[in-house]
């Protein structure tokens, strides 16, 4: 069926006319981002020729969807906000509550009873403010979503950085923090600074052992993890409109790991087929009637370099295989220069488990080519020489590919079939042995691989692949094997080799699920009650953090100089920390616990000022607030890259850490600092970086007259007495000033909804 279709073709009766005032008031044709960007500018905003990079601006997205774990806070916040229902449809999605140990069904009958206080809360808080509920099993959000919600031309936002799977889908969908979701749920404009335009042309076509995965592979390597932030990639050429619907959805899914805004595809037949495929024909119909809309206009294809800010072309013909890895999504090598890069660098080239699935590949098509390999373990007498996981991205997924039969292939060859749920790629597994920190080799089919994501091994080396490839080097159990030339030795001693990987873009007798965990709202839900045990350990409800003093902040501590790579990993692990995501104090409890110290190289070993000795950072800084004593953090590049948790900027500000100062910032977490009322600033001189010492106290002075543009001054008092003062720079516009002001956006939300 299709959600929401009154809003769909609201969406679409309007799109054509928004479309065309923008590119006459530009006077120039528009790509497909822009055009969905300028669809969705909110009533209040201003139609411009707004400056890439730059200008801040105001959208009204057309839905919000959240996971579990960030839902909890997100709807903690607009519990808050004091309306009686959500201002657009909106999902919640159980997935990350789940560990994965034994198997689907006993993993989620111990999740469903480890964490029911949670999902009942989840449940009664969409019952009550209008909200599909997805049910633990029911699937991964993101998959969920593009099954059900997504649609091409459309804006959504979601609490979860992957949240960008959709633009496979023709969206642009937005990874964001719960106080974003919030304003949105209550009806408030969202803002975002208008994104640059990365343009990528495919040419060519996909052959043999390469797929869609291996596309965004190699664009990690170009661009980096932080080649794409602040800016929307925008997929296009014959190649593109040669791959499935879900393929571009991998794609898209793994643009969060280059920083990009979002990425997007223009819609086209293979979004056609599948929406019909999910039962969204009239959706497809509606689509087809403004298609050209859905597209960019032909002269942008035609002439990218003239519209794009930057621009990169792949040669899918030519395109070979990738596995990007250790330790970072972005570290890509051909998987025919593995063996010498792997021995060169002293990676354990022994295989220890293979995992396939996730949000990132899980569908029909990534699962049939995948079994198309399984298959030929017993057809050509092989074994398979490494453990072997699948994790299928939703129970209509699942249900259809036990009907036809590839679950029983599994089977067969010893695979451990997994919940549907994000299980390993976020850290929720329970691997047996893990806890020892052997030196040891996984490869997998997720979007990231951090050190300790999937299994709290720092010495677990994980290397991302296609399903595909990470199915053929699980049969190998080797990291240097080539599945394209090397051949293996059968339980006969004779020399086989793979056959490519083949499969169906879509089931041929469809899909088909018995229940796919879906819950609808209460058409009124003001008679529902949503109660939360104040003993719990959790949930917990809010209080509203206090407001700015209206004065500089004199005499803070510095808490930490992180060294290094610092994500929100660093900042708030997820794995077992996962289940205090409704409860603010008890998870601030693994505030920057994995962040290295630059003056003593330890995670979780700082200097406490006020003893002298050297303890965890949570419980420094608790020490700190008792005192009413604020503090600053110190951070390197790319300071909070990764999932879009916001627990990563409300531990701090609950603990009381008044600034966060970094050679650069992620964006996602950027405007969640600003949102909790934090200062999110900057070195002007990045060099400036060490001038930091480990006793310095510090005091931020300019804040009395706090301006956009206008730089503030960071004075460093130093244990010997000397003095130096640097000049740190912020992105804050005047109504992000007025969070830090009010000490967090929610505050002003409150005060707005009251007033009404």
């Amino acid at each position: 069926m299709a959600f929401d279709i009154e809003m769909i073709k609201k969406v679409y009766a309007n799109l054509p006319a928004k479309v065309d005032a923008a590119r006459k008031a530009l006077g120039r044709p528009l790509t497909l981002a822009e055009k969905i960007l300028f669809a969705h500018l909110h009533s209040d905003q201003q139609l411009s020729n707004f400056e890439r990079g730059k200008s801040y601006v105001d959208f009204a997205p057309d839905r919000v969807a959240m996971q579990d774990a960030t839902a909890q806070m997100a709807l903690l916040q607009f519990m808050q906000a004091g309306r009686p229902k959500v201002a657009v449809p909106s999902s919640v999605h159980c997935d990350h509550l789940i560990t994965a140990r034994v198997e689907a069904k006993q993993d989620l009958q111990v999740a469903t009873t480890e964490s029911k206080e949670v999902f009942d809360f989840l449940s009664s808080v969409s019952n009550k403010y209008g909200i599909d509920f997805w049910k633990p099993g029911a699937g991964i959000i993101h998959q969920v979503v593009l099954e059900n919600y997504a649609f091409p031309g459309g804006m959504m936002i979601g609490t979860d950085s992957h949240t960008v799977n959709a633009g496979g889908l023709g969206m642009v969908a937005i990874g964001v923090g719960g106080a974003d979701a919030c304003d949105v749920m209550a009806g408030l404009p969202w803002e975002l600074k208008w994104p640059k335009l990365i343009g990528v042309k495919l040419t060519g076509k996909l052959n043999g052992w390469t797929a869609p995965k291996d596309v965004i592979l190699k664009v990690a390597g170009i661009l980096t993890v932080k080649g794409g932030t602040g800016a929307i990639v925008e997929y296009f050429g014959e190649g593109a409109t040669s791959m499935s619907c879900t393929g571009k959805g991998t794609i898209c899914n793994m643009g969060a790991e280059i920083g990009a805004t979002t990425s997007t595809f223009a819609y086209d037949e293979s979004m056609s087929r599948y929406l019909k495929a999910t039962g969204r024909e009239e959706v497809a119909a509606m689509a087809d009637g403004i298609k050209n809309y859905l597209t960019a206009d032909a002269e942008v294809y035609q002439s990218p370099e003239k519209y794009f800010d930057q621009l990169i072309e792949i040669n899918l013909s030519e395109l070979e295989p990738h596995l990007n890895g250790p330790f970072t999504p972005d570290l890509a090598t051909p998987i025919s220069k593995m063996k010498e890069v792997a021995v060169a660098n002293g990676w354990p080239t022994k295989i220890e488990v293979g995992l396939i699935g996730s949000c990132t590949n899980s569908s029909y098509e990534d699962i049939s080519r995948a079994v198309s390999l399984a298959k030929q373990v017993q057809d050509k007498g092989l074994t398979l020489k490494s453990e072997f996981t699948i994790t299928p991205g939703s129970e209509q997924v699942r249900f259809t590919i036990e009907r036809d039969g590839f679950l029983d292939t599994f089977n067969q060859i010893g695979a451990k079939v997994f919940a549907n749920a994000c299980g390993p790629c976020i850290g929720m597994w329970d691997r047996v042995g893990a806890d020892k920190k052997e030196k040891n080799t996984i490869v997998h089919s997720f979007n990231r691989n951090f050190a300790k994501r999937a299994d709290g091994n720092p010495n677990t080396y994980a290397f991302v692949g296609s399903p595909e490839l990470v199915t053929a080097m699980a049969i190998a159990g080797d990291l240097t094997f080539n599945p394209m030339t090397d051949t293996l030795t059968n339980d006969k001693g004779e020399k086989v080799k793979l056959d490519a990987p083949n499969g169906e873009e879509l089931p041929a007798k469809g899909f088909s699920v018995d229940d796919p965990g879906y819950q609808a709202p209460a058409a009124d839900g003001s008679g529902v009650q949503v109660v939360v045990d104040p003993a719990s350990k959790r949930l917990q409800l809010l209080e509203p953090f206090p407001a700015w003093e209206g004065t500089d902040l004199k005499g803070l501590k510095l808490l930490i100089k992180a060294k290094g790579k610092c994500t929100t990993d660093h900042i708030s692990m997820a794995g077992p920390w996962l289940k205090f995501r409704g409860h603010l104090d008890n998870i601030s409890n693994n505030m920057l616990i994995g962040a290295i110290n630059y003056f003593n190289d330890k995670a979780d070993s700082i200097k406490n000022e006020l003893t002298g000795e050297y303890g965890p950072v949570p419980a420094t800084q608790r020490a700190y607030k008792a005192a009413g004593i604020g503090s600053i953090v110190v951070g390197d590049e790319n300071y909070g890259e990764g999932s879009s948790r916001e627990h990563a900027a409300m531990e701090p500000r609950h603990l009381g850490v008044r600034a966060i100062l970094v050679k650069s910032f992620a964006r996602i977490h950027e405007t969640n600092l600003k949102k909790q009322g934090m200062l999110a600033l900057t070195f002007n001189d990045k060099n400036d970086y060490d001038k930091i010492q480990e006793d310095d106290t510090v005091d931020i002075d300019g804040l009395t007259s706090f301006a956009p543009g206008q730089p503030l001054t960071i004075v460093l008092h130093h244990k010997d007495g000397s003095v130096d003062k640097i000049s740190v720079n912020h992105t804050y516009n005047q109504q992000q000033i007025e969070w830090f002001k009010a000490g967090g956006a929610l505050n002003i939300i409150r005060k707005q909804v009251a007033a009404k």
